[in-house]
Formats: C-alpha cells, structure tokens, sequence
C-alpha cells in the first residue's frame, strides 16, 4: 500500500461503499441499524447526546445524509421524503417578490409545483432554453434569485453547461440548482462546477431498486445549510429510517450499477439508430445529440434515460409501450429494471397545456442492467408491430 493511500480523496467506487457506514461503536455491526424510534432518551432536562426526536433527527438519516455529501463532494445534505420535499424545502429559501429562472423542459411534477403551487405565494416564474447559455443571460431579471436545471433534462435529455451558467448567474446575485436526477453523482458533480445546491430523487439511480421514495439536497455553504436544516425539522417532510436503510443499500452498488446503465443504454441507442421506424433518438451518448461534446466533457457516462420518436407517432409509440416484455410499463426510472412510457399522458401530464408540453408520440425509456441482447430483442419485437 502506498503511503498517502489513506489520505488521497477517495475515488466514487470506495465512497459508495464506505461513505456515512462506520460500524455501529455499541455493536460492531457492519450496515448501518435501523433505528426505528421517534424518541430518545435524555441524560437530563434539555439535554441529549444529539438525538431527542426523529424528525430532526435520526441515526440512519445521518449515515444517509453523509454519505450523499461525499458523493457529491459537498459539505453537507439533507435528506427527505421525496424528491419533491426537497425541491419544496430549497425554494421555500425564497420570499415574495423573487423570480426563479427554469429550464423549460423538466420534470411534470416540477413544473406543477412551480406554476400550480408556489406561483399562488408571490415566486415569479419563467422557462427558457437552459441548453442556450444566451437564452440564460437574456431572461435573467433584477430579483432573480435562483436558477433552476435538470440537466440531462426529463424527457428531452437537453444538456445544459453547468459552469457557463454559474458564471451568468452568480454576478446576478442568483443562486444555482441543479436537478441531478438523471446523471447520479456517479456520472456528474454539480458542485464541482459552480452549482449552489445539488437536487435529488433518490428514488431513481441512488436508491437504484424501486423500493423507496426520497429525495435529497447537497450543498457547501453553511450558512445556506443551517437555514434548509431549520426547513426540514420545520416542515417535516423527512424520510423514516427504514427508507434510509433501504437508499444507503443501494449507495453501496451506485457505481456498478451506473456503468452497466451506461453499457445497456449506449448499445440499445445504437439499434434504435439503425431501426426503420424510428424517427429520432435522443441520447448524449449519440453524435447525433446536439450537446454531445458537452456530455463528454461534463459527464463521465451518457447515463441509462433515451427518448425517441418513431414515425408511426402517438399511435406507433402506444403499440410499442403496450408490447414490451422486459421493459415494464411504468412511471419513474433508475432502477435495475428496464421501464418504458409516454411522457405525454404519463409523467408530464401536468404540462399538457402549457407551453412546456410534450409530443405525445415520444418514448421514454428508462435502460436497466439487464442482458443489452435481450433488451433489444425486446424493443425489436416490439417495433416490428409498428
């Protein structure tokens, strides 16, 4: 062993692993307990040995949170019940009268909180192009106070450059957010690239199996931090301990995982290129992806998400959707398993009417770690009842 092994950073791989898990000091054990409690008992009035009740906090959410800080390279995080929780909690940061900047083409759920929730308590919203550095600087107001990306977006995968828009929006006096649900830490680190706060569902590739919501926020500054952490005892909207145990679980195999996405998803986006019926593939793992260079410079994998469109349209991507074996028709994505649908009716049925809506014929396929051979096959008996 060299000598300055235990002290260089450690790569993603051991963090996955080791991040947030020291072994319990009462019993030695291993994985981080469960400790299924909402109360503590105190050593005297007003005094505790940092835990008095769960929802501000709870053993098994501090390995959590600790170990999503190293992931992302920041400081701190903060865990929730969802990722929604998290994007709530982050604006409520804001106060009437300041404007938010957002990418147009994110998540339903997202857009629903912003135009149907948050617009009626005096937060100002617009949607721009965050693809276009311009398009940015063009929309940026006086009392803009944070700006908001997915990048790969949901569902066009559009990528957006994170450290030219840190650099618009900081001299604006604006914060800068970004979802980073669709990349992982595994394969992109906001902070590192000027972003304020990093978002996640960790529902999707961080929890990685299907079997629990959360959500997540990741950030350096503290001051920023103690505000969120006063958020989050304040409203409540913390993950138990059991959906703790469960996302750190899936933690450990992150990086496994990911590259196995990553494999799947680059060689399906290939046979979906060369296939007579579709009209489009949307994949940064593509040269035909307009920010393809930016995904090799920004990411460190083209991720599992592609979105196509074939040219029978609606009616073509129903047949699809309908006939898949081992893609399962269903909503969210970044589990072990291969998911298809339709944004349109599905996920991004609350931008049906809105300038951010979706083409109703477009395919969103989650790719799991499956065999790549059957997985194809699949989609191949499937298109061929286009």
């Amino acid at each position: 062993m060299s000598p300055n092994a235990h002290t260089r950073q450690p790569r993603l791989e051991t963090l996955a692993v080791h991040a947030g898990a020291a072994p319990d000091p009462t019993t030695g054990a291993v994985m981080t307990p469960i400790y299924q409690t909402s109360t503590y008992a105190q050593t005297d009035v007003a005094q505790h040995k940092g835990y008095e009740y769960s929802r501000t906090d709870n053993p098994t959410r501090t390995a959590l949170q600790t170990a999503l800080a190293a992931l992302e390279g920041g400081r701190h995080a903060l865990a929730f019940a969802s990722g929604m929780a998290a994007i709530d909690t982050l604006l409520r940061l804001l106060r009437p009268g300041d404007h938010i900047l957002s990418g147009n083409d994110v998540y339903g759920g997202t857009f629903r909180l912003f135009d149907k929730v948050l617009a009626h308590y005096g937060l100002s919203f617009s949607f721009v192009d965050t693809a276009d550095p311009a398009a940015v600087a063009a929309a940026l107001r006086p009392n803009t106070r944070l700006v908001w990306l997915e990048t790969p977006t949901n569902p066009m995968l559009r990528l957006s450059d994170i450290a030219a828009i840190a650099a618009l929006a900081h001299p604006a006096g604006a914060w800068l957010g970004v979802d980073n649900t669709f990349a992982s830490p595994a394969l992109q680190n906001p902070l590192a690239l000027g972003a304020d706060f990093v978002v996640h569902s960790t529902t999707k590739y961080i929890g990685g199996h299907s079997d629990v919501v959360g959500g997540a926020i990741v950030l350096n500054d503290t001051p920023l931090y103690e505000q969120l952490k006063f958020l989050q005892n304040a409203i409540g909207a913390v993950p138990g301990p059991m959906d703790c145990f469960l996302t750190l679980r899936g933690i450990k195999t992150l990086a496994l995982r990911m590259a196995q996405h990553c494999r799947n998803a680059t060689q399906v986006a290939r046979f979906l290129a060369d296939h007579p019926a579709v009209a489009q593939v949307i994949y940064p793992g593509l040269e035909s992806h307009p920010q393809y260079e930016l995904a090799r410079r920004q990411m460190a994998g083209p991720g599992g998400m592609i979105s196509f469109l074939l040219y029978g349209g609606a009616a073509a991507a129903r047949t699809v959707a309908r006939q898949t074996r081992y893609f399962t028709l269903a909503e969210s994505l970044g589990g072990v398993e291969s998911l298809i649908e339709l944004p349109a009716p599905m996920t991004h049925a609350s931008v049906a009417d809105s300038p951010l809506a979706v083409d109703p014929g477009l395919v969103r396929i989650s790719v799991g770690i499956e065999s790549a051979d059957d997985l194809i096959a699949d989609l191949a008996q499937a298109l061929a009842l286009c």
